[in-house]
């Protein structure tokens, strides 16, 4: 691995063949949170304490609708296909691991919240959710203040790094600032010095233009324009408008599904992918939202997705589950967290969400490396510390229960208006740069 000019803060993953990792991203919506109070580390020594009933439980508030509902599919078979893995092994604890699966929408509803409502009075011990990282604050105090563990394998908002979650809170996407480094030096490094910025106006909108506008300028580039949006407003005009009397050679489009009406917009006002250069996120990467477009509408746009590539054999394990599946994104990250969660249910031989979060860390490095929950268990109950190394890479958890190193894949659209699921480049760095 190299370093990579100018940022000299992400190492270079050669080729996408190469690697035997997973994971895509479209996490999350981020939105105003609260970062007054530091996350706690491993230990959930200010959670409820309470010892678990002995069968590990799991409740999923994920995306059937809303604005990421895109992202469910692959997120759900994550989810199932780890549990099917766990319960063939033997389960948790001796026990099936029993799962219950629960919509999460998004900020347009109270779908999470009635959600979380339903899971916590079926005494779930942990929640895999959300994805949309504006939907996660939202039911974080909810699902923590009850003693229960909260994962997410989307939430990519820097706020969670330091928001008060009783040391129950994790996940397994990394936060924006890589994504944001790695979008800043591909942008420059494409030859772009002067760059537009359309993002939504949110903690996960803000924050990432945020690190894209520092890494880029650090690499000489400079954001001439940028606009914060409401991605709930009819139309996108005006928003254009204040990008095209810049003259940018670049727009970053960062967003979720209005990215549609926008590039509708961009192309009304002569703001084309083929005389400008759009960059793209995990948020608006979709392989469904521009099908409809005219052929070549997003031929060339780049865009970057959290977590390496996922191996054919998972995607096969993932397609028996759902045969109709074909986007992969948070697929890898979703199977890990439910691995994590039993392991550490295993490793406290205790399944309570404060026994749970306080062995996340320890499972995840440090010990003898293993890379399924079948393997892993066998050596725990040997009196081994284990090191699992997930689908989606390593995940060694920090003490704010952030990934400390993480994968950003590169992707590019096609004149079907898909991105091609086998990125251009993997580029990995440390999540503190």
């Amino acid at each position: 691995m190299i370093r990579i000019a100018p940022a000299g803060r992400l190492l270079a993953v050669a080729a996408a063949a190469s690697l035997a990792l997973t994971a895509c991203g479209g996490g999350g919506d981020g939105t105003s949170a609260q970062q007054s109070a530091p996350a706690s580390t491993s230990a959930a020594s200010s959670a409820p304490a309470a010892k678990g009933d002995g069968t590990l439980t799991l409740g999923t508030v994920l995306p059937q609708t809303g604005s990421l509902a895109f992202l469910g599919p692959p997120e759900f078979a994550g989810v199932d296909q780890a549990v099917k893995e766990i319960n063939d092994a033997g389960g948790v604890l001796g026990k099936p691991v029993k799962t219950v699966h629960t919509d999460s929408g998004d900020t347009t509803t109270n779908i999470a919240s009635q959600s979380v409502d339903k899971l916590l009075a079926q005494k779930v011990d942990a929640i895999v959710g959300a994805a949309s990282s504006s939907v996660s604050e939202s039911i974080i105090d909810k699902v923590t203040g009850a003693g229960v563990v909260q994962f997410s394998p989307a939430n990519t908002s820097d706020a969670f790094t330091t928001i008060k979650d009783n040391g129950l809170y994790f996940r397994t996407a990394p936060p924006d600032k890589l994504q944001g480094r790695v979008l800043g030096d591909l942008i420059a490094a494409d030859g772009n010095d002067t760059i537009g910025i359309l993002a939504m106006q949110d903690s996960y909108g803000s924050g990432l233009a945020d690190q894209v506008t520092k890494t880029a300028e650090e690499a000489g580039a400079s954001v001439v324009e940028r606009v914060d949006y409401d991605p709930k407003a009819p139309e996108f005009s005006a928003d254009v408008a204040r990008i095209k009397a810049k003259n940018p050679k670049a727009i970053v489009l960062i967003g979720f599904e209005e990215g549609a009406k926008v590039i509708a917009e961009l192309v009304k006002q002569g703001l084309s992918a083929d005389t400008v250069k759009w960059y793209m996120v995990d948020g608006n990467m979709s392989n469904t939202n521009y099908v409809k477009m005219p052929k070549g509408t997003l031929t060339g746009v780049k865009g970057t997705i959290p977590g390496a590539e996922a191996p054919d054999d998972f995607r096969k394990k993932l397609k028996k589950l759902n045969a109709e599946l074909d986007d992969f994104t948070y697929s890898a990250e979703s199977y890990d967290a439910v691995n994590l969660i039993a392991l550490a249910a295993e490793a406290a031989k205790d399944d309570s969400g404060a026994s749970i979060a306080a062995k996340l860390a320890e499972v995840s490095k440090g010990g003898e490396k293993c890379e399924n929950f079948k393997e892993c268990a066998a050596l725990l109950k040997e009196g081994k510390d284990i090191d699992y190394d997930g689908v989606s890479g390593p995940v060694e958890f920090n003490d704010a229960g952030d990934p400390a190193v993480a994968t950003i894949g590169i992707y590019q659209y096609g004149e079907d208006n898909t991105y091609d699921t086998k990125a251009l480049e993997y580029r990995t760095g440390d999540i503190e740069g």
